[in-house]
């Protein structure tokens, strides 16, 4: 089974993208990945919801 999460930028805390993951033995998730508000390439983690 899926799970929909949502990235969060780790400096500006800005949620820029949605993604989806397995629910089953998981733990968060961490990408870096491209922040249009930062310009630059960063960690985005997995937010709480």
């Amino acid at each position: 089974m899926r799970e929909n999460i949502t990235l969060e930028c780790t400096e500006c805390r800005n949620r820029n993208y949605r993604t989806s993951k397995e629910t089953k033995g998981s733990d968060r998730l961490e990408l870096k990945k491209y922040c249009r508000f930062c310009r630059k390439h960063v960690l985005h983690k997995e937010r709480k919801r």
